[in-house]
């Protein structure tokens, strides 16, 4: 049996999930005890007391319908009714209830009035003002008769006791199991929390607490955070000792062009120029978006500086949409070399690139938009891998690069926290590259 659609119907968070398997038996069991008590005691035990009850008064009422006065009929029952605390008097006519007195939450009321009423046949009404008393009105040949007797004598004294104290006791004891568990989830919260902080480019102190399998997980993750460290801090190093050692030889070469004659140095100086840029690009990949810390900035700001330095070395960009908000947790030189590529790319497969900043009370968009011709949808994918060259929309013949812009820019966006998605421009024609960011 499937049961897919019940978890549309289910808490999300791990605390609401913990709530529900800690109330909901809590709930199952004092619905179930209360049935059971209910048709036990209420039912069962009140029936057995009302028809010894009604044995009784029959027995009173024979007695009192074979006299003839009420006098003589009084005294003939005084000494039993007397020993079996009955206070029986005749009354008149108007001294009796039109209908059944009795409260509205009296449920064992219900089951006297119900017994009596099946086994005395004199029987006009029951009247149960209280918890004390109860009367009952007969007919007789000399008039109505009033019968009271202590309520006790048909049900328990205050048989929601065990009903009120189960259901305080049931919701203390819920309370006090809600902080406990409180507590033993906190640990687990707080290891989602430093992960995703880790996710998004954040080092935040986290020490392993809570019970032994939270602690394992908890230790497990600092091994893990501190391999990944040490392995993005030698893949850096290597990389940056690589491109080191490479430009002292390409310095050379340099100046040994330097003395050729022009026709033979200009191709040579090119192609020393080519893997000066590819050494860099090899260097940025390398170092992602660990250069420099996540702070409170304002994405607007940013993104405009990018768009004045780019036009003032001559790249045709401009600012589309702006819309401004509150400052949030960003590394401003991630976002402006993420950016900086964007544009880059934009201005390499067409004519014109358009930026745009969008936000909304959960994100915010940096948007980077071309009149070139684009990707295909099923190369979205792709674009964003390493190394890859793309045929043959946007190929190598548009640039010296080799593929690395745009994987920097994803990892990037997934170090905060977000992602680097692509769909066609609607104003120019282009391509769409939007970097969304969680606010």
């Amino acid at each position: 049996m499937s049961f897919a659609w019940l978890k549309r119907y289910m808490p999300r968070s791990l605390y609401g999930r913990a709530a529900l398997i800690l109330v909901l038996p809590v709930v199952t069991l004092q619905l179930v005890v209360s049935v059971v008590f209910i048709q036990r005691h209420f039912e069962g035990v009140t029936e057995q007391m009302s028809s010894s009850v009604a044995l009784e008064l029959r027995y009173l009422l024979d007695e009192m319908q074979e006299r003839d006065s009420k006098a003589e009929a009084l005294i003939a029952v005084k000494d039993i009714a007397r020993n079996l605390q009955y206070n029986i008097q005749y009354v008149s006519e108007a001294l009796v209830p039109e209908t059944t007195i009795r409260r509205w939450y009296d449920f064992s009321g219900i089951v006297v009035e119900r017994i009596l009423d099946e086994r005395l046949v004199e029987l006009q009404v029951v009247a149960m003002p209280d918890d004390r008393q109860i009367y009952a009105y007969a007919r007789t040949e000399l008039g109505p008769v009033q019968i009271g007797f202590d309520r006790l004598r048909v049900s328990a004294s205050n048989p929601h006791q065990l009903l009120v104290n189960m259901l305080f006791f049931g919701v203390l004891m819920t309370v006090i199991a809600y902080f406990y568990l409180r507590n033993q989830l906190r640990p687990i919260t707080r290891l989602g929390r430093v992960a995703e902080a880790f996710g998004r480019g954040q080092t935040l102190p986290y020490t392993a607490s809570g019970a032994v399998e939270v602690r394992a997980a908890g230790n497990a993750f600092l091994s893990m955070r501190a391999r990944i460290e040490r392995q993005i801090e030698q893949r850096t190093m290597m990389l940056s000792g690589v491109s080191h050692d490479l430009r002292t030889p390409l310095t050379r070469l340099k100046l040994g062009l330097s003395m050729l004659d022009d026709d033979d140095r200009e191709p040579l100086e090119r192609d020393v120029e080519d893997m000066q840029r590819l050494l860099d690009e090899f260097l940025n990949f390398a170092r992602g978006s660990s250069e420099g810390e996540q702070v409170m900035c304002d994405p607007l700001a940013l993104t405009q500086s990018v768009v004045e330095d780019g036009v003032r070395v001559g790249t045709n960009v401009h600012m589309k949409v702006s819309e401004t908000g509150s400052d949030v947790m960003l590394n401003p030189l991630s976002i402006r070399r993420a950016l900086e590529n964007l544009i880059g790319n934009a201005v390499r497969y067409g004519n014109t690139a358009a930026v745009s900043v969008l936000r909304s009370e959960k994100t915010v968009v940096f948007r980077v938009e071309d009149d070139g011709p684009g990707l295909p949808e099923e190369q979205y994918g792709a674009a964003v891998r390493p190394f890859v060259r793309l045929v043959p929309a946007r190929n190598q013949d548009k640039g010296t690069g080799v593929g690395l812009g745009l994987a920097i820019t994803n990892d990037i966006a997934r170090a905060h926290g977000g992602t680097l998605r692509f769909g066609k421009s609607g104003t120019l024609g282009g391509l769409r590259a939007e970097i969304v960011i969680g606010a």
